[in-house]
């Protein structure tokens, strides 16, 4: 009994041990609140992503709208990330965020004034659609470069990873409270919920006791620290290949969500509902990709891992354009919800090992142009295919596509690996903390 006793105190240690890695980011109290106030505000933002490619599609029933609803809303971050990144590096993040947040709650609110009043009309969507992905230009380089100074180095992986799952825990309840409210109540109470979700961001970010930063330099103009941000990327080359791989999948794959309100209504009739369920799927299986990468101790293989993935993010979703089951597209989506937050997790922490701080914000729009900044012209592109082709070919086409770009991201990765372990250990040396287990192997 003794020895029974004992094994059960060992696997406990064990299983505490194995959650303190997950959740080691949660130590630092400013992270803590992040973490609340960006949950509750991705919610409603999922809420309102889903409400609003419904509204499109019950006002226009035409594939190329709802293309272009996106394009509209994305285009500004690739036309503006790039400033949005300098001015992430050259100004306070935190009162940036603040500003942002504030911006994004405003036009949630005039959405939905409009949508209950019973005034909404297309052109009101684009026009805020637009606006929207002004704010974001700003917004996420902000937000991906502001974890650093909640978490240091020593955590930022971990965080990395669990911005993620907190990303796609969103992902999951978000649609599939929009799918119920949208059937029970229509789309602008969703817009309504979205805007009062942002107060707790801003409540998160104002409570938040930050050590001051070391203002960065401000000789030179705005264009010229763009270009550096430019210049270092496209000359480092691991960084640059998972750029162009993030690229090629954004756009030519991850326009599958924006043709899902076409799957649910005339592929899988599944209406409002069986569309929130749908994103819902594919939100889970993203979800398990965010954890089981906070459960990582360091970069060690995320190489391979971002080739695997690619890989099985176009498998599933040749899978997903061949079902006609609703059921069986759902389940279908899991994996690819897990495959694309796999790759996108796993470039992102590779990136942010690489980069050195002070130019982190531009590089992290860079991160931001290739993964939001494309997705508008794969928006674009699906949604005319979809027309001509049908929704099933658009979305496989785009599968094929990332599986073909995940061989060649294989093939390059033996000599990335070798070139991106330098840069690793570098930014190690330079945050002040010795190269360690994490960065003494390689990361393919």
């Amino acid at each position: 009994m003794g020895t029974g006793k004992g094994r059960r105190t060992t696997r406990e240690d064990e299983g505490q041990g194995r959650l303190r890695t997950l959740l080691r980011a949660f130590r630092h109290r400013n992270y803590r609140l992040f973490f609340t106030g960006q949950l509750v505000s991705l919610t409603g933002t999922w809420m309102q992503s889903v409400a609003q490619a419904w509204l499109v599609y019950r006002l226009t029933h035409s594939a190329v709208l709802l293309g272009l609803v996106g394009f509209a809303g994305q285009i500004p971050v690739f036309l503006l990330a790039a400033l949005g990144g300098t001015v992430a590096d050259r100004r306070n993040r935190r009162t940036l965020l603040i500003v942002t947040q504030t911006c994004s709650m405003l036009l949630a609110f005039t959405l939905a004034a409009l949508t209950l009043a019973g005034w909404v009309q297309v052109w009101h969507i684009f026009v805020l659609a637009v606006l929207l992905g002004m704010v974001n230009a700003f917004d996420i380089p902000g937000r991906q470069s502001f974890v650093i100074e909640m978490v240091g180095r020593q955590d930022l992986l971990n965080a990395i990873a669990l911005n993620s799952s907190m990303i796609n825990g969103a992902r999951i309840v978000g649609p599939a409270l929009a799918g119920l409210l949208v059937g029970a109540v229509g789309e602008g109470w969703c817009f309504a919920l979205n805007g009062v979700s942002y107060l707790a961001a801003i409540a998160a970010l104002a409570l938040m006791h930050l050590a001051p930063r070391p203002k960065a330099a401000a000789h030179g103009s705005a264009l010229a620290h763009i270009a550096e941000g430019f210049h270092f990327a496209w000359r480092t080359e691991p960084i640059r290949a998972l750029l162009l791989l993030i690229g090629l999948v954004s756009l030519t794959s991850m326009p599958y969500m924006v043709l899902m309100p076409v799957f649910a209504a005339k592929v899988l009739h599944g209406g409002p509902e069986g569309l929130g369920l749908l994103m819902s799927a594919a939100g889970s299986g993203a979800l398990v990709g965010a954890l089981t990468l906070a459960a990582r101790r360091g970069v060690h293989g995320l190489g391979c891992w971002v080739a695997f993935a690619a890989a099985g993010f176009g498998g599933g979703l040749i899978a997903f354009s061949l079902s006609r089951s609703f059921w069986l597209s759902a389940a279908l989506l899991v994996p690819v919800g897990f495959f694309m937050m796999v790759q996108m997790a796993s470039s992102n922490t590779l990136i942010q090992a690489m980069v050195p701080d002070r130019l982190r914000g531009r590089v992290m729009a860079l991160y931001s142009m290739m993964l939001m900044g494309m997705a508008p012209f794969g928006a674009l592109i699906s949604g005319m295919l979809a027309e001509r082709l049908g929704a099933p070919a658009a979305v496989g086409m785009g599968g094929a596509v990332s599986v073909l770009g995940a061989g060649w991201f294989a093939l390059r990765l033996p000599s990335l690996r070798v070139k991106a372990r330098e840069l690793i250990v570098a930014q190690d040396m330079a945050g002040g903390e010795p190269p360690d287990k994490m960065t003494g192997k390689g990361v393919g």
